[in-house]
């Protein structure tokens, strides 16, 4: 396996067009590798300045998650620094964890923040939405966001023989027209289920608002973290909408 590290954007679009094989999550597919065969050209992203930037709103694809610090927000570090052992945040990467990786840890993290995909194709970089770069397993550059007034994240202790233990992201941003929106995240039984309510009145009705959305598909052990998450997170000092 012939294994190229561009290090400028055109480079990579390159090695793309010659049909590389992108090795995000590669601590992920190599078993698969081992098994089905090794692509003949492989590209990684380690060497390339866009994927590895590290900012106020922008996180790069191939930066591995012990380097997550606060230069991002709340939600974001949490959800890097509760990533398996301290092994595996110093070979992880953002990339490999939202896009190849099934637990996809940072995922609600990043659905609450509201992040635009940042994507690399043969054709030159663009901009879209997670949901698509998931469905289409597109090779991810970066991640960008606006900055939220309040950010929250929460993974419970994993119960024996669980492979995908629960986990609550919640983030509070500033509406252009005033107020605030409630963004929630939570990951169940392999399922990350969001939803989003504007905090209009206390927490009780933001909560309620929430409920009647996808959210209440939940079970009651879930509901119960995002109670508690979402009344901590409105009621911290400077954050509007709260009781």
């Amino acid at each position: 396996m012939l294994l190229r590290l561009p290090t400028s954007v055109s480079e990579a679009q390159e090695c793309l067009a010659e049909g590389a094989v992108p090795i995000g999550g590669a601590t992920l597919v190599w078993a698969t590798w081992q098994r089905d065969g090794f692509p003949d050209r492989a590209m990684s992203l380690r060497e390339l300045p866009e994927a590895n930037t590290i900012g106020h709103e922008v996180l790069g694809a191939a930066v591995v998650l012990n380097r997550i610090d606060d230069r991002v927000p709340e939600v974001l570090r949490r959800a890097a620094a509760g990533v398996g052992t301290g092994a595996v945040r110093r070979t992880a990467t953002v990339g490999g964890n939202i896009v190849g990786s099934t637990l996809r840890c940072l995922l609600p993290a990043a659905l609450v923040l509201d992040a635009r995909a940042v994507i690399l194709e043969p054709e030159g970089v663009t901009e879209t939405d997670l949901a698509e770069v998931l469905a289409k397993r597109q090779l991810l550059l970066s991640l960008r966001w606006r900055t939220p007034v309040a950010s929250s994240h929460h993974k419970a202790a994993a119960a024996p023989g669980e492979a995908s233990p629960l986990v609550v992201a919640a983030a509070l941003h500033a509406l252009d027209e005033g107020g605030t929106l409630l963004r929630v995240a939570v990951r169940c039984d392999d399922e990350v289920f969001s939803d989003s309510a504007v905090c209009e009145g206390g927490s009780e009705d933001v909560l309620r608002g929430l409920r009647e959305g996808s959210l209440g598909r939940l079970p009651a052990p879930a509901w119960e973290l995002v109670d508690r998450q979402v009344t901590d997170l409105l009621n911290r000092p400077g954050t509007t909408g709260t009781d």
